[in-house]
């Protein structure tokens, strides 16, 4: 069977168009931090899973943030990224978060959800290991050293499409860790090795891990299940997704009424989780945050005289690229409309109506009891 097309998120150019068009990472950057006030990191170090890294600007956000409260703790820091050109910008984002902290260790892998935590397959596999000492102290020369990772990255970041579902896998497992060589003492019982890594993560970072209308039963089972079992006791995982309810649904409903965008909301995903994880929901908090403690709004960037009398070409671009890449419309679907100008008619019918565009998230924390 031919491979089919990867998912609709997985096109760089709208993903790193949205990425750079909207605050989405720094908001929910914003809320990591109040994820933060709440941890009790214990020896040897503070442990951060982040479950799908994008472009590393939430990561690396996190790390500024865990330096500024606990500026003397290591860093044990494990982010899950399929993407080649992901890994790409997360590892420039490294340089300067090692020079300020220099007792971090970062490790990046492909592995899935249910493996990530533990850089373990869950069966018998091969997995590339790559261990980077970096030299020297400054952010050039480190910068330098990570950029000769690219081959390495290009051969082991290779992905297949998945013959049901069309879902971007992994053809080779492998995990890179970088840490300081001069730090490698003190981070000695840190480092993670090969089939002995264990997962007690004080905070991980689940966000827009899934497919919006991927049933509750299966983001349960494979995502958030594997997730709340790495968490150590007192440990926290913040899940974010898309809620709608917002101009950027009203522009895909007017285009396609039919489609139910997202239609599991937090409460169904709890629920999912209570039943997946049966007899071990004691050991868990599920509260579910009700009406405005579970939003968190974001915007798209426009200068006060986009949105005027007469919008431009490239401001409309951008919002209807946003609106329907959060909608997570596939390109077959957007291809059948893209022959006139009446999406662009809308779009600029709802910057108007509101004066820009806004999008909701919603967000709960999951916290395994002390």
């Amino acid at each position: 069977m031919a491979d089919k097309p990867f998912r609709f998120f997985d096109n760089r150019l709208k993903y790193l168009t949205f990425v750079n068009t909207t605050n989405e990472k720094w908001r929910i950057s914003e809320r990591v931090m109040e994820e933060i006030a709440q941890i009790t990191p214990r020896p040897p170090a503070l442990r951060v899973f982040d479950a799908g890294m994008g472009d590393g600007t939430v990561l690396a956000n996190t790390m500024r943030a865990l330096h500024q409260r606990f500026p003397t703790i290591p860093q044990y820091m494990v982010g899950k990224e399929i993407s080649l050109e992901d890994i790409r910008l997360s590892l420039e984002k490294l340089p300067d978060r090692l020079v300020e902290h220099p007792a971090a260790i970062v490790a990046m892998t492909n592995l899935f959800y249910a493996e990530a935590p533990w850089l373990t397959p869950n069966t018998p596999a091969d997995v590339t290991w790559k261990f980077v000492a970096l030299d020297g102290q400054s952010s050039i020369g480190f910068q330098e050293q990570l950029r000769d990772l690219d081959p390495f990255l290009v051969k082991n970041w290779q992905v297949k499409s998945s013959p049901k579902t069309g879902n971007p896998l992994y053809v080779t497992p492998t995990v890179l860790v970088v840490y300081r060589a001069d730090h490698a003492f003190l981070l000695d019982n840190v480092i993670p090795r090969e089939g002995a890594t264990a997962a007690n993560y004080d905070l991980i970072l689940a966000s827009q891990p899934w497919r919006a209308r991927t049933p509750a039963p299966l983001k349960a089972r494979s995502i958030l299940a594997p997730l709340a079992r790495a968490l150590a006791p007192g440990g926290r995982m913040l899940t974010v997704q898309s809620a709608g309810g917002d101009p950027a649904e009203e522009i895909v409903n007017a285009i396609w009424p039919d489609i139910d965008l997202f239609p599991v909301n937090r409460y169904d995903l709890i629920a999912a989780l209570k039943d997946e994880l049966g007899p071990e929901t004691a050991h868990y908090d599920l509260t579910i945050p009700s009406g405005g403690d579970a939003l968190l709004s974001y915007r798209m960037h426009t200068l006060p005289e986009e949105v005027g009398p007469s919008i431009g070409t490239s401001t409309l671009s951008a919002a209807w690229n946003a609106a329907t890449y959060v909608a997570q419309i596939d390109d077959q679907l957007l291809e059948e409309v893209q022959g006139s100008t009446r999406h662009f008619d809308i779009t600029a019918d709802i910057l108007h109506k509101y004066g820009g565009l806004w999008f909701n998230d919603e967000a709960f924390t999951v916290t395994r009891n002390a």
